[in-house]
Parts: C-alpha cells; structure tokens; sequence
C-alpha cells in the first residue's frame, strides 16, 4: 500500500502502456485522465482504431485526451488544470515539452524497457534481442528534456534467453514494469531522494526498426541472424528471397561456427529437423516459416507441401549491400 495515494495523469499508447494503465487502473491511486495517441487508420479498411491505451480507459470510464501534439499552450494549460501529482508516461509516443515537464509537483515518471542508459530510444527490446545481449530489464526514471536520459528511480532486470523473442520479452518486461512502477509511487518522494543519475558514456541508442534490416545477409554468422530472428519476431519478420518468393523465417537456431565451402545462403539439407542454410559462420536451421498467402508453419508442413522450393543445394539470395 502506499503511504499517500497519488492523483495521476497517465500517457501511453500501446498494448506495453495499456498493461501498466491497467494496473494503476487496479491500485488505491487515482487517475484523473489518460493521454494517448490519436485514432490511426489501420486494417485493410484503413479504418480509425483506437490504441490499447483509449480502449482500456474508456472502458474504465476515465477522461481521454488525444491532442495530436503537447506543445500548444491550450494542451499545456487544461493539463495543468487537472491538478495531478505526478505524471506518468509509458511508450507515449509524443514528445512532452519543458512546461509539461514542470507542471505535476513530483514531475513526470517513464517507465522504458532497458536498463538505463542501455538502449535509449524506440526499439530497447528488439535491440537487446539483437544484440546477444543475456539479460536487460525495466527503468523507471524521472523525466527530463533528453531523449531517455533522465535520473533513475528504480530498476528490475529479467534474463534474455536462447528463445526469447520480441514477443516473449515485451509481456515479460510488461509485467515487470508495471510491478515496479507501483513499487515506485508507492513512496515516491523516498525514491526521488536516491535518485541515481545516468552514466552517459555507457549509453547505447535503440533506433527504431526499419523492414529492411529484416532482410537475412547469409554473410553474417548464423548466431548474429537467430538473434535477428527472434528479435524481429512478430515484427517485421526476418525474411529472404527464394527462387522468387519471399520466405518469412519465425525461428531459426544456429549450429555449428566454421565457414563451410557453400556458399552462404546455400540449403545443405531440408527433412524434418529443419531447412539447414549456410551462413558466413556456422548454419541456420530454419525451424518455422512462411511464405505468401500462408500461414507461419513447421519445416515438415513446409516440405510436405513445397519440398521442391527448398531442395538441397538451391539458395536464398544475399543482399547486394555488405554486412553491417
């Protein structure tokens, strides 16, 4: 239990925001509104859908605000009019100018999914993945004008494990996140007190994830591409071309390290184990995949249905660019 519950604004706007809300939402504190993103098309029908954030407000029944940016002073003003305490902002998505900043009393609260200062930026958990990195976790800090880069409040790490995937990572740090954060207002002024500044020359930037880079260059060691696999993994898929059709690779574990006389991107075998490919170090074997117009299927399913697509010594095109 807290020792003063709070009165809050929180901001967010998707599904890792709306686990937070909802445990606020669940806690003795109070929410005086939620902020979050406005409606975007989405769907084939390119229809307006509320984010997770809107949804689990309304249905709680709590005043939603969705200004398309918070640097207009009437936003800045009818903020302030709320009164809150502290405001808290998870995966926002909107930028809060210095006079947001100012305006709660106990400041602005993030919580972002890295252990600060690893992995400032848009992407922490795909970039975690991606990095072979064995563990990361959830910051919560105190918000001020820099790009992830204020005073922590608190932190809690998980372990990353040979088959996490961005999916997988996400709900983890989700809950972690959300458990901490209430640990966090549950005395908030104590954790204020000890606030631990940065150290900015260990700081790591997590740029957001273009398509692109879900393309495979088999030139790159197969470890390096199954930890691309999970990363990308639901989005955007890592993916390669194969006598003209797109292979979505789901997961994938490598095996082996030499260089093999193949060239990379070479299929040495296809059975039910897996579609084993030659990298620029050791192989993928391609345990789940997909191709257009189906859906993500084992290797079996695959060679039952297209054994010929995947025969041995066929390969997958490499990209004309090197290896990053």
């Amino acid at each position: 239990m807290s020792k003063n519950p709070l009165k809050l604004i929180f901001a967010g706007t998707p599904e890792f925001s709306a686990l937070h809300l909802k445990a606020i939402i669940n806690s003795e504190h109070s929410l005086l509104a939620v902020y979050t993103q406005p409606d975007r098309p989405a769907g084939r029908g390119k229809k307006l859908r509320a984010s997770p954030v809107k949804a689990l407000a309304q249905d709680a029944k709590l005043p939603v605000f969705q200004p398309p940016s918070l640097k207009d002073p009437e936003t800045v003003e009818s903020l302030a009019g709320l009164g809150a305490d502290a405001m808290i902002v998870v995966a926002y998505g909107l930028i809060l100018p210095q006079a947001v900043l100012d305006t709660p009393p106990l400041g602005c609260l993030n919580v972002h999914a890295s252990l600060l200062p690893r992995w400032r930026g848009a992407a922490p958990i795909q970039r975690a993945i991606a990095a072979g990195d064995a563990a990361t976790g959830v910051t919560i800090m105190q918000m001020d004008a820099g790009l992830d880069t204020g005073d922590m409040l608190a932190t809690a790490s998980c372990p990353i494990r040979p088959q996490t995937t961005a999916a997988t990572l996400h709900d983890e740090l989700a809950a972690l996140g959300a458990h901490l954060l209430l640990d966090v207002l549950a005395d908030l002024p104590a954790h204020q007190a000890r606030a631990c500044r940065q150290d900015d020359a260990l700081a790591t930037y997590a740029s957001k994830i273009s398509k692109s880079e879900a393309q495979i260059d088999w030139r790159l060691p197969a470890t390096e591409l199954a930890q691309r696999v999970r990363a990308f993994n639901p989005y955007p898929v890592c993916f390669s071309e194969l006598s003209g059709e797109r292979v979505r690779i789901w997961s994938a574990q490598p095996t082996g390290s030499a260089t093999l006389k193949e060239p990379p991107g070479t299929i040495l075998r296809a059975d039910r184990e897996g579609i084993l490919v030659a990298c620029g170090g050791g192989q993928l074997n391609i345990l789940h995949l997909q191709l257009p117009g189906g859906k993500p299927v084992n290797a079996a399913d695959m060679l039952n249905a297209r054994s010929a697509l995947f025969a041995q010594g066929t390969s997958f095109e490499t990209p004309m660019a090197a290896p990053a």
